[in-house]
Protein backbone atom coordinates (compact mmCIF):
# COMPACT_ATOMS: atom_id res chain seq x y z
CA UNK A 1 0.00 0.00 0.00
CA UNK A 2 3.08 2.25 1.03
CA UNK A 3 4.35 1.73 -2.84
CA UNK A 4 1.16 2.68 -4.69
CA UNK A 5 0.90 5.91 -2.78
CA UNK A 6 4.26 7.11 -3.38
CA UNK A 7 3.95 5.96 -7.43
CA UNK A 8 0.34 7.88 -7.14
CA UNK A 9 2.31 10.91 -5.61
CA UNK A 10 4.89 10.99 -7.92
CA UNK A 11 3.01 11.30 -10.92
CA UNK A 12 1.12 13.64 -9.83
CA UNK A 13 3.92 15.88 -9.63
CA UNK A 14 4.24 15.71 -12.84
CA UNK A 15 1.56 16.49 -14.27
CA UNK A 16 1.46 19.68 -12.09
CA UNK A 17 4.84 20.52 -13.27
CA UNK A 18 3.96 19.77 -17.38
CA UNK A 19 0.78 21.92 -16.81
CA UNK A 20 2.90 24.71 -15.53
CA UNK A 21 5.77 24.71 -18.13
CA UNK A 22 2.48 24.64 -20.42
CA UNK A 23 0.75 27.60 -19.31
CA UNK A 24 3.99 29.83 -18.77
CA UNK A 25 4.61 29.24 -22.67
CA UNK A 26 1.12 30.50 -23.89
CA UNK A 27 1.56 33.43 -21.39
CA UNK A 28 4.67 34.40 -22.88
CA UNK A 29 3.80 33.46 -26.24
CA UNK A 30 0.21 35.54 -25.92
CA UNK A 31 2.16 38.89 -24.43
CA UNK A 32 4.71 38.75 -27.41
CA UNK A 33 1.68 38.99 -29.72
CA UNK A 34 0.10 41.57 -27.76
CA UNK A 35 3.01 44.03 -27.59
CA UNK A 36 3.84 43.09 -31.43
CA UNK A 37 0.32 43.76 -32.70
CA UNK A 38 0.46 47.24 -31.16
CA UNK A 39 3.57 48.91 -31.81
CA UNK A 40 3.73 52.44 -32.44
CA UNK A 41 5.79 51.29 -35.41
CA UNK A 42 3.66 49.12 -36.78
CA UNK A 43 1.77 50.74 -40.18
CA UNK A 44 -1.02 48.38 -39.55
CA UNK A 45 -1.61 49.00 -35.54
CA UNK A 46 -5.39 49.60 -34.96
CA UNK A 47 -6.53 51.10 -31.80
CA UNK A 48 -8.43 49.35 -29.20
CA UNK A 49 -12.21 50.12 -30.11
CA UNK A 50 -13.09 52.39 -27.30
CA UNK A 51 -9.68 54.78 -27.95
CA UNK A 52 -10.17 58.33 -29.66
CA UNK A 53 -7.43 58.52 -32.49
CA UNK A 54 -6.82 61.96 -32.99
CA UNK A 55 -5.79 62.74 -37.43
CA UNK A 56 -3.27 65.01 -38.11
CA UNK A 57 -4.67 68.32 -39.30
CA UNK A 58 -6.17 68.86 -43.00
CA UNK A 59 -5.06 71.92 -44.85
CA UNK A 60 -7.69 73.41 -47.02
CA UNK A 61 -7.22 73.76 -50.33
CA UNK A 62 -8.12 76.79 -52.18
CA UNK A 63 -10.75 76.26 -55.30
CA UNK A 64 -10.30 78.13 -57.98
CA UNK A 65 -13.67 79.93 -58.00
CA UNK A 66 -12.96 81.18 -54.46
CA UNK A 67 -9.46 83.17 -55.40
CA UNK A 68 -9.80 87.02 -55.66
CA UNK A 69 -8.98 88.49 -58.71
CA UNK A 70 -7.07 91.45 -59.02
CA UNK A 71 -7.89 93.99 -61.63
CA UNK A 72 -5.99 97.11 -61.60
CA UNK A 73 -8.08 98.73 -64.47
CA UNK A 74 -6.04 99.02 -67.03
CA UNK A 75 -7.79 96.48 -69.96
CA UNK A 76 -6.25 97.62 -73.29
CA UNK A 77 -8.92 96.57 -75.24
CA UNK A 78 -11.12 99.12 -74.00
CA UNK A 79 -9.15 102.27 -75.86
CA UNK A 80 -6.00 104.18 -76.60
CA UNK A 81 -6.75 106.34 -73.46
CA UNK A 82 -5.95 105.55 -69.76
CA UNK A 83 -7.07 107.56 -66.84
CA UNK A 84 -5.28 108.97 -64.07
CA UNK A 85 -7.33 108.94 -60.41
CA UNK A 86 -5.66 111.21 -58.92
CA UNK A 87 -6.72 111.03 -54.87
CA UNK A 88 -5.03 113.32 -52.51
CA UNK A 89 -5.15 112.12 -49.33
CA UNK A 90 -4.58 112.23 -45.67
CA UNK A 91 -6.29 110.74 -42.36
CA UNK A 92 -9.24 109.51 -44.47
CA UNK A 93 -8.27 105.22 -43.93
CA UNK A 94 -12.13 104.34 -43.85
CA UNK A 95 -13.41 106.96 -46.82
CA UNK A 96 -10.67 105.18 -49.15
CA UNK A 97 -11.83 101.76 -48.24
CA UNK A 98 -15.23 102.51 -50.12
CA UNK A 99 -14.03 104.87 -52.70
CA UNK A 100 -11.58 102.55 -54.23
CA UNK A 101 -13.92 99.76 -54.86
CA UNK A 102 -16.75 102.16 -55.99
CA UNK A 103 -15.13 103.99 -58.25
CA UNK A 104 -13.58 101.10 -59.72
CA UNK A 105 -16.53 99.06 -60.41
CA UNK A 106 -17.55 102.64 -61.56
CA UNK A 107 -15.15 102.85 -64.37
CA UNK A 108 -15.04 98.92 -65.45
CA UNK A 109 -18.69 99.73 -66.33
CA UNK A 110 -18.16 102.54 -68.57
CA UNK A 111 -14.94 100.12 -69.88
CA UNK A 112 -12.39 103.00 -69.17
CA UNK A 113 -8.74 101.92 -68.55
CA UNK A 114 -7.68 103.57 -65.50
CA UNK A 115 -5.13 103.56 -62.52
CA UNK A 116 -6.03 104.72 -59.07
CA UNK A 117 -3.13 107.23 -57.87
CA UNK A 118 -3.40 107.61 -53.51
CA UNK A 119 -1.13 110.23 -52.98
CA UNK A 120 -0.93 110.41 -49.35
CA UNK A 121 0.57 113.62 -47.64
CA UNK A 122 3.04 112.16 -44.66
CA UNK A 123 5.19 115.23 -43.69
CA UNK A 124 3.67 117.88 -40.75
CA UNK A 125 2.87 120.42 -42.67
CA UNK A 126 -0.98 121.68 -43.48
CA UNK A 127 -2.72 119.74 -46.01
CA UNK A 128 -2.18 120.77 -48.96
CA UNK A 129 -4.53 119.13 -51.99
CA UNK A 130 -3.14 121.34 -55.01
CA UNK A 131 0.34 119.84 -54.44
CA UNK A 132 -1.01 116.69 -54.17
CA UNK A 133 -3.01 116.69 -57.89
CA UNK A 134 0.36 118.14 -59.48
CA UNK A 135 2.34 114.77 -58.37
CA UNK A 136 -0.64 112.92 -58.59
CA UNK A 137 -0.01 114.16 -62.10
CA UNK A 138 3.54 113.64 -62.38
CA UNK A 139 3.22 110.29 -61.66
CA UNK A 140 0.53 108.88 -63.45
CA UNK A 141 1.96 110.85 -66.90
CA UNK A 142 5.36 108.75 -66.75
CA UNK A 143 3.17 105.46 -66.47
CA UNK A 144 1.54 106.16 -69.49
CA UNK A 145 -1.31 108.02 -68.39
CA UNK A 146 -2.89 110.57 -70.94
CA UNK A 147 -5.40 112.22 -68.49
CA UNK A 148 -6.66 112.77 -64.99
CA UNK A 149 -9.41 112.83 -62.88
CA UNK A 150 -8.64 115.16 -59.60
CA UNK A 151 -11.20 112.85 -57.31
CA UNK A 152 -12.44 113.95 -54.11
CA UNK A 153 -12.00 110.65 -51.95
CA UNK A 154 -15.66 111.75 -50.08
CA UNK A 155 -17.43 111.90 -53.12
CA UNK A 156 -18.64 108.57 -55.32
CA UNK A 157 -20.56 109.05 -58.21
CA UNK A 158 -23.47 107.36 -58.24
CA UNK A 159 -25.47 107.77 -61.90
CA UNK A 160 -24.19 105.83 -64.24
CA UNK A 161 -24.60 108.55 -67.01
CA UNK A 162 -21.92 110.39 -65.52
CA UNK A 163 -18.94 110.15 -68.30
CA UNK A 164 -15.75 109.83 -67.20
CA UNK A 165 -14.45 108.94 -70.75
CA UNK A 166 -11.56 111.39 -72.59
CA UNK A 167 -12.27 115.07 -72.54
CA UNK A 168 -10.64 115.78 -75.74
CA UNK A 169 -12.65 119.13 -76.94
CA UNK A 170 -11.54 120.56 -72.76
CA UNK A 171 -11.59 120.21 -69.11
CA UNK A 172 -14.94 117.99 -68.14
CA UNK A 173 -16.31 119.15 -64.67
CA UNK A 174 -17.88 115.62 -63.57
CA UNK A 175 -19.45 117.41 -60.51
CA UNK A 176 -20.93 120.36 -62.18
CA UNK A 177 -22.25 123.18 -59.91
CA UNK A 178 -25.50 121.83 -60.51
CA UNK A 179 -25.25 117.98 -59.29
CA UNK A 180 -22.97 118.76 -56.66
CA UNK A 181 -23.95 117.76 -53.61
CA UNK A 182 -22.92 121.15 -51.20
CA UNK A 183 -21.32 123.45 -53.97
CA UNK A 184 -23.32 125.28 -56.40
CA UNK A 185 -21.25 128.83 -57.75
CA UNK A 186 -21.22 129.19 -61.40
CA UNK A 187 -16.84 128.96 -61.38
CA UNK A 188 -16.82 125.98 -59.17
CA UNK A 189 -14.97 123.10 -60.68
CA UNK A 190 -13.56 121.13 -57.38
CA UNK A 191 -14.68 117.68 -56.36
CA UNK A 192 -14.29 115.64 -59.61
CA UNK A 193 -12.17 117.24 -62.61
CA UNK A 194 -10.88 115.77 -65.88
CA UNK A 195 -8.14 117.10 -67.79
CA UNK A 196 -6.51 115.85 -70.55
CA UNK A 197 -2.42 115.69 -70.46
CA UNK A 198 -1.87 118.68 -72.65
CA UNK A 199 -4.39 120.84 -70.96
CA UNK A 200 -3.31 120.59 -67.54
CA UNK A 201 0.52 121.12 -68.58
CA UNK A 202 -1.04 124.25 -70.05
CA UNK A 203 -2.11 125.28 -67.37
CA UNK A 204 0.65 124.65 -65.20
CA UNK A 205 -0.93 122.72 -62.70
CA UNK A 206 -2.47 123.62 -59.69
CA UNK A 207 -1.22 126.61 -57.13
CA UNK A 208 1.40 125.02 -54.39
CA UNK A 209 0.50 127.90 -52.37
CA UNK A 210 -2.72 126.64 -50.70
CA UNK A 211 -1.89 125.08 -47.39
CA UNK A 212 -5.13 123.94 -45.81
CA UNK A 213 -8.74 123.54 -46.59
CA UNK A 214 -10.14 125.62 -50.02
CA UNK A 215 -9.67 127.89 -52.73
CA UNK A 216 -7.40 126.19 -55.03
CA UNK A 217 -10.26 125.29 -57.17
CA UNK A 218 -10.93 128.50 -57.55
CA UNK A 219 -7.42 129.43 -58.72
CA UNK A 220 -7.37 126.65 -61.22
CA UNK A 221 -10.37 128.14 -62.49
CA UNK A 222 -8.70 131.37 -63.49
CA UNK A 223 -5.74 129.55 -65.23
CA UNK A 224 -7.95 127.40 -67.15
CA UNK A 225 -10.26 130.78 -68.32
CA UNK A 226 -7.10 132.51 -68.86
CA UNK A 227 -6.12 130.16 -71.64
CA UNK A 228 -9.05 129.81 -73.16
CA UNK A 229 -10.33 126.33 -72.01
CA UNK A 230 -13.39 125.82 -72.09
CA UNK A 231 -15.33 123.66 -69.01
CA UNK A 232 -17.76 121.04 -70.15
CA UNK A 233 -20.33 119.80 -67.65
CA UNK A 234 -22.55 116.79 -67.85
CA UNK A 235 -26.08 116.96 -70.26
CA UNK A 236 -29.07 115.20 -70.17
CA UNK A 237 -28.54 114.12 -66.14
CA UNK A 238 -31.97 113.28 -64.94
CA UNK A 239 -30.56 113.37 -61.19
CA UNK A 240 -30.00 116.77 -59.20
CA UNK A 241 -27.78 117.42 -56.47
CA UNK A 242 -29.81 115.12 -53.55
CA UNK A 243 -29.02 111.70 -55.40
CA UNK A 244 -26.47 112.29 -58.49
CA UNK A 245 -23.27 112.14 -56.17
CA UNK A 246 -23.15 110.05 -52.51
CA UNK A 247 -20.73 112.31 -50.13
CA UNK A 248 -19.72 110.36 -47.44
CA UNK A 249 -17.63 113.16 -45.53
CA UNK A 250 -18.01 113.01 -41.68
CA UNK A 251 -17.70 116.78 -40.71
CA UNK A 252 -17.39 116.05 -37.12
CA UNK A 253 -15.19 113.67 -36.88
CA UNK A 254 -12.59 115.61 -39.61
CA UNK A 255 -13.08 119.00 -39.27
CA UNK A 256 -11.61 121.08 -42.23
CA UNK A 257 -8.57 123.69 -41.79
CA UNK A 258 -9.97 127.00 -42.78
CA UNK A 259 -7.91 129.40 -41.13
CA UNK A 260 -6.19 132.12 -43.20
CA UNK A 261 -2.64 133.57 -42.04
CA UNK A 262 -1.30 136.66 -42.56
CA UNK A 263 -0.88 137.68 -46.67
CA UNK A 264 -2.75 134.26 -47.13
CA UNK A 265 -6.05 135.87 -46.91
CA UNK A 266 -5.18 138.15 -49.43
CA UNK A 267 -3.66 136.09 -52.00
CA UNK A 268 -6.35 133.19 -51.85
CA UNK A 269 -8.21 135.13 -54.18
CA UNK A 270 -4.89 136.18 -56.66
CA UNK A 271 -3.81 134.24 -59.58
CA UNK A 272 -0.58 132.37 -58.53
CA UNK A 273 2.13 133.08 -61.32
CA UNK A 274 4.28 132.23 -59.72
CA UNK A 275 3.90 128.18 -58.59
CA UNK A 276 2.28 125.37 -60.42
CA UNK A 277 3.06 121.92 -61.62
CA UNK A 278 6.70 122.73 -62.56
CA UNK A 279 7.52 124.03 -59.33
CA UNK A 280 6.37 121.16 -56.89
CA UNK A 281 9.21 120.38 -54.28
CA UNK A 282 8.25 116.64 -53.08
CA UNK A 283 10.42 113.55 -51.99
CA UNK A 284 8.56 109.99 -52.68
CA UNK A 285 9.02 107.85 -48.74
CA UNK A 286 7.19 104.45 -50.00
CA UNK A 287 4.88 103.01 -52.45
CA UNK A 288 2.48 100.35 -51.06
CA UNK A 289 -0.62 98.50 -53.70
CA UNK A 290 -3.55 97.91 -51.83
CA UNK A 291 -6.66 95.95 -53.17
CA UNK A 292 -9.92 96.38 -51.59
CA UNK A 293 -12.42 93.91 -52.76
CA UNK A 294 -9.92 92.84 -56.06
CA UNK A 295 -10.34 97.02 -57.00
CA UNK A 296 -6.09 98.16 -56.98
CA UNK A 297 -4.75 101.01 -56.33
CA UNK A 298 -1.33 102.56 -55.23
CA UNK A 299 -0.70 104.39 -52.47
CA UNK A 300 2.07 106.94 -52.26
CA UNK A 301 3.56 108.53 -49.52
CA UNK A 302 4.75 111.76 -49.91
CA UNK A 303 6.37 114.72 -47.98
CA UNK A 304 5.91 117.99 -49.23
CA UNK A 305 8.80 120.95 -49.15
CA UNK A 306 7.58 123.99 -47.90
CA UNK A 307 8.29 127.37 -49.25
CA UNK A 308 8.52 128.84 -45.66
CA UNK A 309 9.58 132.43 -47.89
CA UNK A 310 7.17 132.30 -50.27
CA UNK A 311 4.05 130.26 -47.88
CA UNK A 312 4.98 131.11 -43.71
CA UNK A 313 1.31 129.94 -43.16
CA UNK A 314 2.25 126.08 -44.12
CA UNK A 315 2.99 125.20 -40.65
CA UNK A 316 0.40 127.21 -38.98
CA UNK A 317 -0.93 125.20 -35.95
CA UNK A 318 -4.99 125.68 -35.59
Amino acid sequence: MVMRRRISYLKLLIICLTMTTIMGMWLHYSAANCRCSHSVNDENAVAPPNMDVQKPPQVPRVKEDDKVVLDDGDNENWGPHKLAVVVPFRDRFEELLVFVPHIHKFLNAQKVRHKIYVINQIDLHRFNRAALINIGFITGRDEGCDYMAMHDVDLLPMNPDLNYGYPEDGPFHVSSPELHPLYHYKKFVGGILLMKREHFEQVNGLSNMFWGWGREDDELYKRMEEVGLQIFRPEGIETDHTNTFRHIHDRQRRKRDTVRVGAQKELQFRRDRITGVDTVQYSVVSTHKMQVEGAVATIYNVKLDCNVELTPWCDHQK
